[in-house]
């Protein structure tokens, strides 16, 4: 029997999110959440999509994510899905950041272990949690090869021109600062899907992608490579998202230090939990901000002023760094849900070839679709994400080989 199923693991610093998917036609098979990992509130939640299986939950205290993962395991095993099954021919781990080492998805072994840890520094809140994913699905499957994907690996083919920062190049190199960019396998899944949707291939397509979630991240992609990133050295950079600020004057740190008192630790956490649409108007559910608006709610409203304009912002940038863009396409929560955001983010560029029809705007779907009119010269498109699927291909295209 060919092995032909890929477990794929998102190890959060007390989460882990799970897909089980049969590579044999990207069928799920089971997807689940594990949180509050180390609290006596711990939940487990585990849907079975196979035979109209329903939810299951577990509560009560799981300790570590040995524990987490063993309970998963436990999970998948009800379902006649077990990880010691044959079938099973890896497990694909996300990996937050991955630097300039890791391009493509890579196999895990102890020298990918200590560089994934060696990047530590570049990603103090995600690299760790993913390290201790990988190490515990290698206890449970020693004998299974064990795939990390990066965040950062799409982005990895921007030219230097787009991914140095402008300062000293011995001190950058010295400190590994540079523009990495993140989300890189929803821009890479996204920007396929986009060709497809278009009836092109990947390489005669230029496509924007805006990866528009409660973290917000923009990129040009040209032939199927992405060329630059709205998100840099960390995923502060960029858009204005749910809780950070995205783009900022480096100065107002250094101003907030000496006339505000603050630490490095305050700054760090307020702009990366206390700014964004949160710190603008108190939400950061565009929903909930969108209602407000309905409602006359000005706080609200600039609040979602300021979302647009710097959207738009990067939107007429790709523009001019691709010179010709065939698509542009929205996608995560926001990106898929919000036509109130896609409306008014492409209001005003028709000169540069976009247009959004209004009735094709509104229409809630699962599945890509078009929302630009017949002939645009832009086409304006709706694509879900699906970055487990991307994982679970990348991984088993790998092990595969």
């Amino acid at each position: 029997m060919t092995a032909t199923r890929v477990l794929v693991l998102n190890s959060g610093s007390s989460s882990v999110k799970y897909q089980l998917l049969d590579m044999r036609d990207s069928t799920r098979l089971a997807v689940g959440l594990v949180e509050r990992i180390g609290e006596q509130g711990s939940r487990l939640k585990h849907t079975p999509l196979t035979d109209g299986g329903e939810t299951r939950e577990r509560t009560g205290a799981i300790a570590d994510h040995a524990a987490a993962l063993k309970a998963v395991a436990e999970e998948l095993a009800k379902d006649g899905l077990g990880l010691d099954s044959p079938e099973l021919a890896a497990i694909g781990h996300r990996v937050v950041h991955g630097g300039q080492s890791f391009t493509e998805p890579t196999v895990i072994d102890e020298t990918v272990l200590a560089e994934i840890e060696r990047l530590i520094p570049v990603a103090p809140l995600h690299n760790p949690a993913n390290l201790t994913g990988i190490r515990t699905a290698q206890a449970l499957r020693p004998d299974l090869p064990q795939v990390a994907v990066f965040d950062t690996a799409f982005h990895t083919t921007m030219p230097e021109s787009a991914a140095r920062y402008a300062i000293d190049v011995e001190t950058a190199d010295a400190h590994r600062v540079r523009r990495y960019g993140f989300h890189g396998t929803s821009h890479a899944y996204v920007s396929r899907a986009t060709a497809a949707l278009l009836g092109r291939a990947p390489e005669d397509v230029n496509v924007i992608v805006l990866h528009l979630g409660n973290g917000a991240s923009a990129s040009a992609v040209r032939g199927g490579r992405c060329v630059d990133t709205s998100m840099g050295l960390t995923p502060l950079e960029g858009l204005v998202m749910g809780t950070r600020s995205g783009d900022m004057d480096p100065a107002v740190i250094f101003h907030l230090m000496r006339v505000g008192g603050m630490s490095t630790d305050d700054i760090d956490t307020l702009l990366n939990k206390k700014s964004g649409l949160i710190g603008l108007c108190g939400d950061n559910d565009m929903r909930e901000i969108s209602r407000r608006m309905d409602e006359g709610d000005e706080r609200a409203k600039l609040a979602f002023d300021i979302y647009i304009h710097r959207l738009k912002k990067y939107i007429g940038a790709y523009c001019a760094v691709l010179g010709r863009v065939d698509a542009i396409a929205f996608t995560a929560g926001v990106g898929e849900n919000a036509a109130r955001v896609r409306e008014a983010a492409l209001a005003g560029l028709e000169p540069l070839g976009p247009a959004v029809d209004a009735a094709l705007n509104a229409v809630r779907g699962d599945e890509p679709r078009l929302i630009s009119p017949a002939g645009a010269r832009v086409a304006v498109a709706v694509v879900p994400t699906d970055e487990e699927l991307e994982i679970a291909a990348q991984t088993y295209a790998l092990v595969d080989r």
